[in-house]
């Protein structure tokens, strides 16, 4: 079917409309990150002020904020993805007793909020002395995705080629070996697209941060930067720098797996 110019000139103006309205705020915070941060200081004529970010990073000590937050990130990425892959190979693929019921159990963890259960959960990991540690902001994120992880594969697992598995299992194969030599090469798109989740939701978490390190010893990016706004300064150019800072890594990372990201997507989202 021919499509006029008067709809193709339409579609790239909602395209153009929608992207000013997504861009728009980022690129406002990046120009506010590059100027001047007082009337006096932009009198020396300078464009682009790039020592902001010096003077942000070092100020607001956003390199060990930064530090905390790919530990506590590479802790959860790695344990929930593997975890969420195995449960969802055996819930996706296998007949068990009780498969059922555990599978709604982790969509149980999908639907209950951060805000139901953290208070409880706080004296829990305090008492196991756990509060104030990398484990005790890292665990209940690691679970939470663990659950979405889950629910994530099994949807992949249940449209993976049973004549595959078949075959494989004809050639003497075991499950681990159909699920880490077959399935998971095949499943890469929607591994990617559950690391890049995992991550993205673990560097913006802010809430479970501030409840389990009271003490303030491991304190993430984003909490920094909270601190940041309240303790060291009220300057939008070192505030916008610092949001800059912490938002880069994620940007960086959906830059790179952003073909992945948006196949696993696409695939991933099919019932089965």
């Amino acid at each position: 079917m021919r499509v006029s110019r008067f709809e193709v000139s339409a579609n790239y103006l909602i395209l153009a409309v929608f992207a000013l309205i997504v861009l728009g705020p980022l690129g406002l915070i990046l120009s506010l990150a590059l100027g001047p941060q007082s009337a006096s200081v932009g009198r020396e004529g300078r464009v682009f002020h790039w020592e902001n970010f010096a003077d942000a990073w070092q100020i607001g000590r956003f390199g060990q904020y930064m530090m905390t937050s790919v530990t506590v990130a590479v802790i959860v990425v790695v344990t929930s993805v593997t975890v969420s892959i195995l449960a969802g190979y055996a819930l996706g693929t296998m007949r068990f007793r009780g498969a059922t019921f555990f599978f709604y159990l982790f969509l149980v963890g999908i639907m209950v909020p951060t805000e139901a259960f953290l208070v409880p959960l706080y004296f829990d990991l305090r008492m196991l002395g756990l509060t104030n540690t990398l484990w005790g902001v890292a665990l209940p994120q690691i679970a939470m995705s663990i659950a979405f992880g889950t629910y994530w594969m099994r949807t992949y697992f249940r449209s993976a080629s049973r004549s595959m598995m078949d075959a494989a299992r004809l050639d003497g194969a075991g499950s681990m070996r159909i699920l880490w030599q077959i399935l998971v090469p095949n499943a890469r798109p929607a591994v990617t697209t559950l690391v890049l989740l995992v991550f993205l939701w673990t560097w913006n978490e802010f809430l479970i941060p501030l409840v389990m390190s009271p003490s303030g010893s491991v304190r993430t990016a984003p909490l920094g930067l909270a601190f940041f706004q309240g303790q060291y300064t009220q300057g939008t150019a070192l505030l916008a720098a610092g949001a800059v800072m912490v938002a880069l890594p994620v940007v960086v990372l959906y830059i790179f797996l952003q073909r992945h990201f948006l196949r696993g997507m696409l695939e991933g989202v099919s019932p089965h």
